[in-house]
């Protein structure tokens, strides 16, 4: 992928239109961000579009659902819009965090790790991690009753690996979604294009590309049996 080809673009209409909606109003940083993460947690839900991490922030925002790093692009596009300092982070995580989601079937096909981004904003000078609303809430918790039944800390898009999990709005003081299952820090990236770019990238291998999208509308039903739990 050609690395001006950026993925967060910030200055497409729309996302202009839905920075401006979701922080009019709000005096401070704080407020437009928070603002911005409830929208990017609950409206965009969770789930696999057809297309894999190469989608735009647009594309997103007219989807309404994704995952990790499609919801990261968007995730940056409106906190740009916003003027408020924002940066991808990027990382390897381990693939037990989708068991219960993706198809147990396909696990022996996955890599051990995969992709993953998060989002690193600066507030008060300090630059913080936010991860907790890749999960939309019915979803989270939902997840969390399926996990604690298996009596494992990994699986169902959620991580108790670092002893604590949360889908609010905290910068991680009351735990993160995926952060414990990171198993290698890429750090962080002006646009996910650039890291999609670089040789740290995993990328699916043909046999991968071409079933993802059965995988991923699988996957998506069972999210959605878990969203109604």
């Amino acid at each position: 992928m050609n690395a001006t080809v950026m993925l967060s673009d910030f200055n497409h209409p729309s996302i202009v239109e839905k920075a401006k909606e979701l922080t009019e109003g709000k005096a401070t940083r704080l407020e437009k961000l928070e603002a911005i993460f409830y929208f990017m947690r609950d409206s965009i839900k969770f789930g696999f579009p057809s297309t894999w991490d190469e989608l735009k922030a647009s594309e997103v925002l007219e989807l309404g659902f994704s995952y990790c790093n499609t919801k990261a692009s968007l995730f940056l596009a409106l906190c740009k819009a916003s003027n408020i300092p924002a940066k991808i982070h990027c990382a390897l995580i381990d693939i037990e965090i989708m068991r219960g989601i993706f198809p147990g079937f396909a696990f022996p096909f996955l890599p051990k790790a995969g992709a993953h981004s998060w989002i690193d904003v600066e507030i008060d000078g300090d630059w913080k991690p936010i991860d907790s609303h890749i999960n939309d809430k019915a979803f989270y918790e939902g997840a969390l009753k399926r996990l604690k039944r298996s009596g494992r800390s990994i699986g169902y898009s959620v991580s108790f690996m670092d002893g604590k999990s949360s889908c609010e709005f905290n910068f991680g003081e009351k735990g993160f979604v995926h952060m414990g299952a990171v198993i290698e820090d890429h750090g962080t990236w002006e646009d996910l294009s650039e890291y999609i770019s670089s040789e740290k990238y995993v990328r699916m291998n043909r046999m991968q590309s071409m079933s993802y999208p059965i995988m991923a509308a699988i996957s998506n039903r069972t999210i959605e049996r878990i969203r109604k739990e």
